[in-house]
């Protein structure tokens, strides 16, 4: 039985700059479900429309035709934006654009504080938000004398505990170096994986799509593309053509195809292709 639906978007368009020289079409007619529990990476180049996308997840900007459904409320209702943002957090690429304390403590408190939350009950869910991220040691430090990929923890702790249903991620590996990024992502398949948590994960990291339930590919404000990893990698022309690449082992196999050998054209992983040449 498939998961219920928490973010629909219907016949989704969305215009910048309308009636002036600089008017563009960012969506064009998308519809698209996102569900409960789901994992969804989002690729595109520069330009394609993801963080459009995502900023209508949580009622940032509106559709300038459609609409936008995040559990069941419509984004342009103003009577529901503060509900639809405590549903949906945004997490976006420079962390040090949502780091507002002192120390990590009082930054993660933050967005449960401006809700109201018991202060009681606020401290649990920073010492929950903490612990699920791994910077519970780190909770008395200025977030600024931080790693990228710390601050960025303490970025999406802040937002776990304000107790969301999903997490948008816009992009949040992009100014990281390699240990940043494994440590975002882990963090953020744990999320997915051990707290239910949907996650919209944006990136133009290949590597980082392997592990979404879903991928779906963007292109001129339209999804062409959208399946499974195996099934959306395996299309390595399609991904070529649409300025893409593709995770270095994919790429890898689909050479070794070019050369007459037999490799799965879905091969994501380095285990899978071992598995594959060894047989």
């Amino acid at each position: 039985m498939a998961a219920e639906a928490l973010i629909q978007f219907d016949n989704v368009s969305h215009v910048y700059g309308r009636g002036t020289q600089q008017e563009w079409d960012a969506l064009l007619e998308v519809n698209v479900t996102i569900r409960r529990g789901e994992f969804v990476a989002v690729l595109g180049h520069n330009g394609s429309g993801k963080s459009t996308l995502a900023k209508h997840a949580n009622a940032l900007l509106l559709p300038s035709k459609g609409t936008v459904l995040v559990d069941g409320m419509d984004t342009r209702d103003d009577k529901k934006v503060w509900d639809i943002r405590q549903r949906v957090g945004m997490v976006f690429q420079n962390p040090d654009n949502q780091l507002v304390a002192t120390t990590v403590e009082e930054d993660v408190a933050f967005g449960p504080e401006n809700m109201g939350v018991p202060t009681a009950e606020m401290q649990d869910r920073v010492a929950e938000a903490l612990e699920v991220v791994g910077m519970t040691p780190f909770r008395l430090h200025s977030p600024h004398q931080l790693s990228g990929g710390q601050k960025q923890r303490v970025a999406i702790a802040g937002m776990i505990a304000m107790r969301p249903k999903c997490i948008v991620l816009d992009e949040p590996t992009a100014m990281l170096d390699p240990v940043g990024r494994a440590e975002v992502m882990s963090t953020v398949r744990r999320l997915n994986r051990d707290e239910g948590i949907t996650i919209v994960h944006i990136t133009h990291f290949m590597d980082e799509a392997i592990f979404a339930d879903r991928v779906m590919v963007m292109e001129d404000g339209r999804i062409p593309l959208q399946g499974t990893p195996s099934e959306v990698f395996s299309q390595v022309e399609a991904l070529y053509k649409l300025h893409l690449d593709v995770p270095q082992v994919t790429a890898l196999a689909h050479r070794i195809n070019a050369h007459g050998y037999s490799v799965p054209s879905n091969t994501l992983t380095v285990d899978e292709l071992v598995n594959a040449l060894c047989q």
